[in-house]
């Protein structure tokens, strides 16, 4: 615990690579509590997408995947596979991270890193392919390793050419 003026910071460690970070102010003696969730900013990519891999939650495949992106702000935001018993139900570790952006208030990926599990790098998935698309330039770079921290460094026009995109809708 630390004490900043008239406030109190407690940090607390948590699973998945993240803070519980607990402010709690004493203005006008009123005790008001803020809770926020901090990325661990200090560590790369690859060891923020190694970390959150570890929470993946995925009993039938036992593939754990993570992702973490760094958006052109420069916040972090990360994500693992959820899979369910009925597969087609899951979410993967891509698609996981790109809605924290989201949710977060970021829409540009300025590069993403995803970590698996195997001997060799493994790509995303079509539709993550897609969906990185969709918040990235065709430069963006795509980070893939297995735990071995071995980089494949490619970008999303790399994995997706001519891909999909709002250009190709209709005009209104």
């Amino acid at each position: 615990m630390v004490r900043v003026g008239l406030r109190f910071i407690i940090i607390i460690p948590s699973t998945c690579g993240k803070f519980l970070v607990f402010t709690i102010r004493l203005p006008d003696l009123k005790l008001r509590f803020k809770i926020e969730i901090q990325s661990i900013n200090f560590m790369s990519l690859f060891q923020q997408a190694l970390q959150v891999r570890e929470c993946a939650h995925a009993p039938y495949s036992k593939f754990k995947v993570g992702a973490a992106i760094r958006s052109t702000s420069g916040k972090f935001f990360l994500g693992c596979n959820v899979e369910n018993v009925a597969y087609p139900e899951g979410t993967c570790a891509e698609a996981g991270a790109i809605a924290a952006m989201v949710a977060g208030g970021e829409t540009c990926i300025e590069e993403i890193c995803i970590v698996a599990d195997s001997p060799v790098p493994v790509s995303p998935c079509g539709g993550c392919r897609q969906k990185i698309a969709e918040f990235s330039q065709p430069d963006t770079p795509v980070l893939l390793s297995g735990l071995n921290g071995e980089i494949i460094r490619k970008t999303i026009g790399e994995l997706l050419p001519d891909s999909f995109s709002k250009s190709h809708l209709p005009k209104e």
